[in-house]
């Protein structure tokens, strides 16, 4: 089975040679999602805790498009431009993952598409 291609609005679109996500073998796999609102094109207001909400909606918004959801998020990759906001970071992740959470690395990235303060990828099974 050929890979297949997710857009949604419902996530800020690619803006560059991207794909918002990829199903492939039963699996999506999301483009790191930044804290831009799809409806506006602009970065949340706020801080770590804004940023991380909507970057999480905006993975939501790739997953359900490609008939998915976040329960069933197998591993997510985050990326934080101040490793010290991992725990404000931390507390909304967990509200988006308050049973069996997924495998996770968080790592500190020396810069973030368009100042952002996070940026997280995830990797899903589809609905069966």
């Amino acid at each position: 089975m050929p890979k297949q291609v997710i857009a949604t609005e419902n996530a800020p679109a690619a803006v560059g040679a991207y794909s918002q996500g990829i199903i492939a073998n039963g699996f999506v796999y999301t483009a790191g999602q930044v804290p831009l609102v799809p409806e506006t094109k602009q970065m949340v207001e706020g801080g770590i805790k804004e940023q991380t909400r909507q970057s999480l909606e905006n993975v939501k918004g790739v997953l359900e498009a490609a008939g998915s959801s976040m329960a069933n998020v197998v591993k997510t990759t985050v990326f934080l431009a101040d490793i010290n906001d991992f725990a404000d970071f931390n507390a909304v992740y967990s509200e988006y993952f308050p049973d069996n959470p997924p495998a996770r690395s968080a790592i500190q990235a020396g810069a973030l598409p368009l100042g952002a303060m996070i940026e997280i990828e995830a990797v899903a099974l589809l609905e069966s």
